[in-house]
């Protein structure tokens, strides 16, 4: 096991870094790194190469996106940074935790409380009230009772649904869906929000208010928002951009040196 994380077997065998590192904008220190990872698949009898090389540092309270063709390795990349996969070769590093030193405890411990997660499709549960919802990573976390009510309750207020704590998904547009998707993100306090196509399934005027939102969150509680996208109106509040094209980086850059214009990035 990598030397940075520790097993408390005794509290429910949950991992638990020896050296935690604060996120934050004026942090200084690399929350995510990627050396040499490259990820193949087996299709029938060959080898499909996914990615082919990544080298990549992204530092405490960056807003990053990752911008890129379909096929072009994005999401599989996106896995890698959360822990959802591991690479066929070279490292992951999360707050400098080798990610494919961990058992699978340590890597419960890191998702639950380090990343949090939004998805285009929102993967809320649907039989659960929106409070339901946000506060199951706390309960999974070992939070009380009260503890994850009372803050549950924060949570839904900070996005703007605090008046419907308990509606279920099928009562709430998409827009709200992926509001509770948000809070849900951030119930334990996670150094990075990673969000996958987090407008994918919303119309122009939400997608926009849900891009604002991340930003904001972003800044006032100075978090990594690591973003896979084809919504060029992400660029407009991202710090860089990541640019992959055929399993590899293309460039990187930064979000005050593009020319934005309308229909056109240069």
């Amino acid at each position: 096991m990598d030397q940075d994380a520790t097993m408390d077997r005794e509290n429910g065998g949950a991992a638990t870094p020896l050296h935690p590192v604060e996120s934050g904008r004026d942090s200084g220190h690399n929350v995510v790194r990627l050396s040499g990872v490259t990820k193949s698949f087996r299709m029938g009898e060959g080898q499909v190469e996914v990615l082919k090389g990544i080298d990549l540092m992204i530092a405490a309270g960056e807003y990053i996106s990752i911008m890129g063709p379909s096929g072009s390795g994005k999401s599989t990349l996106f896995n890698m940074i959360g822990a959802l996969d591991k690479p066929t070769s070279g490292r992951v590093f999360i707050d400098e935790v080798d990610v494919a030193q961990l058992d699978a405890y340590e890597l419960a411990w890191l998702r639950c409380r380090k990343i949090g997660y939004i998805f285009q499709t929102f993967n809320l549960i649907q039989v659960m009230t929106a409070i339901e919802n946000v506060t199951l990573p706390m309960i999974f976390a070992g939070m009380s009772r009260d503890e994850y009510t009372d803050k549950g309750m924060q949570l839904l207020q900070l996005v703007g649904l605090g008046e419907r704590a308990r509606h279920k998904p099928s009562e709430l547009s998409g827009g709200q869906q992926q509001r509770v998707a948000i809070a849900r993100a951030l119930a334990n306090d996670p150094a990075i929000i990673l969000a996958d196509e987090p407008t994918g399934n919303l119309d122009l005027s939400t997608g926009e208010e849900i891009i604002d939102l991340l930003k904001q969150l972003s800044i006032e509680r100075g978090g990594t928002v690591i973003s896979a996208t084809h919504d060029f109106k992400m660029i407009n509040v991202s710090d860089r951009v990541v640019w992959i094209r055929d399993g590899r980086i293309d460039r990187i850059e930064d979000r005050e040196k593009l020319n934005i214009s309308v229909g056109k990035i240069s």
